[in-house]
């Protein structure tokens, strides 16, 4: 039997602190359709076939809070909206970016879910969401998947976008104060909470120097995009 694709009927990224946790997200609603009906363990060689693909996922302590935790749901099954959330996250490890944190829930509509997985970068978040849909129905349907073009396709998009490993390291340890971020440039320039009590980054300049003053003045372009911000 041949499944229609799962329909990712939307996603957004949550950048702040939010329901989920107080780290940004990829908050994405699915749609099972006829795969509602039919959980992992009911799938021919479904199992199988993602393992062999993604043979990290063994590392996945999921709700079982164990290694092979995942893989113990996958056998006994579980659905697709939560296969899909580990995928993702193994996806984005691959990719070079570290994540670990999501969730699988079901909403009042039958068959639909929401998917929620820790993103370091918005684009390779979102990315990694439709990657996993792909992945997962490949295995689902044993069909081909290229997982070594989507890997590397997700690396690249990871050195583009992603912060530099200085920014990144201060970055992580203000999230770990439970300090908002938020990245005011496809750079390294990021402001590091709200009002009165924010600060700015620059690579490993701080607003404490007048460097990071001095270079937004000398870009035109820039100075104009952070006062539009501003209102």
């Amino acid at each position: 039997m041949t499944f229609p694709d799962i329909a990712i009927l939307r996603m957004r990224y949550l950048r702040g602190p939010n329901v989920w946790t107080y780290r940004p997200v990829i908050e994405a609603w699915v749609d099972l359709g006829a795969l509602e009906d039919h959980p992992s363990h009911t799938l021919p060689g479904f199992v199988e076939r993602l393992n062999a693909w993604l043979p990290g996922m063994v590392e996945h302590r999921c709700g079982v809070g164990e290694r092979g935790g995942f893989l113990q749901r996958l056998n006994e099954g579980t659905w697709c909206g939560h296969i899909m959330e580990h995928v993702a996250i193994e996806l984005q490890t691959l990719a070079g970016m570290q994540v670990g944190f999501g969730k699988a829930r079901e909403t009042s509509q039958r068959g639909v879910y929401k998917v929620v997985i820790r993103t370091r970068q918005e684009e390779v978040g979102k990315e990694s969401m439709t990657a996993a849909r792909d992945l997962v129905m490949a295995a689902i349907n044993n069909t081909a998947f290229d997982l070594k073009a989507t890997v590397s396709r997700l690396k690249t998009m990871v050195d583009r976008l992603c912060l530099g490993p200085s920014t990144a390291c201060i970055v992580d340890a203000a999230t770990d104060h439970r300090i908002p971020s938020i990245r005011l440039t496809s750079g390294n320039l990021v402001q590091l909470g709200y009002g009165s009590l924010q600060r700015r980054i620059w690579t490993a300049e701080t607003d404490r120097t007048s460097a990071i003053a001095e270079s937004i003045s000398s870009d035109k372009d820039l100075t104009k995009s952070l006062l539009t911000q501003c209102g």
